[in-house]
């Protein structure tokens, strides 16, 4: 009797151990709210500033077939930003070279031609060997893992930090389905 007693003890004692692990595990910082990344003005922008809020990430670039998804993206922001969406666009040049300009040309082109007033930061790679650590993160933690493919992909961010759709370029940001996501995301 005493060794199945001995036994029972050590097994609960293991899964004790178990589940705080696993809480543990649930409790830890998301990436995401670990990054440091730069404004399109230069200044210096702790992500862990958006915990709490849903977040679309978007690559952008201002001479994509695709460049016109800023005024949906806008759009979002204007009629979710204070439901707790934060729309973050991030300029890529590394398809096409559709993003040439410089961090003022750029600001200046999304403010004249479609009224931006999201967050945007500074040019970044994400994909290949300069692949920004976000862009890490958000390729290897979405469930159609993989490069992003072009201008314009958009991912949906819950509020603690998890990646929880990707749209490719082809969804506009107003579609049903994005909106729907959104919706049930800030509702959370």
């Amino acid at each position: 009797m005493k060794k199945v007693s001995l036994a029972l003890s050590l097994i609960c004692g293991l899964m004790l151990t178990a589940v705080a692990s696993v809480n543990a595990a649930d409790q830890e910082e998301s990436p995401i709210f670990e990054q440091k990344m730069t404004s399109l003005d230069g200044k210096e922008v702790d992500l862990s500033q958006y915990k709490g809020k849903v977040l679309l990430i978007v690559n952008v670039a201002s001479q994509c077939g695709a460049t016109p998804q800023y005024e949906p993206l806008q759009g979002l922001h204007e009629k979710y930003a204070d439901k707790g969406l934060a729309v973050l666009g991030f300029p890529c040049n590394q398809f096409g070279k559709q993003e040439p300009g410089d961090e003022s040309e750029i600001a200046q082109f999304c403010e004249k031609n479609y009224g931006v007033t999201f967050d945007m930061f500074s040019k970044i790679e994400v994909n290949g060997e300069e692949q920004a650590p976000l862009y890490e993160y958000l390729t290897t933690s979405a469930a159609d893992e993989g490069k992003v493919k072009w201008n314009f992909e958009k991912f949906l961010i819950s509020k603690d930090g998890k990646v929880v759709e990707r749209f490719r370029t082809k969804t506009q940001p107003d579609s049903e389905e994005v909106v729907t996501a959104i919706e049930a995301e800030l509702a959370k």
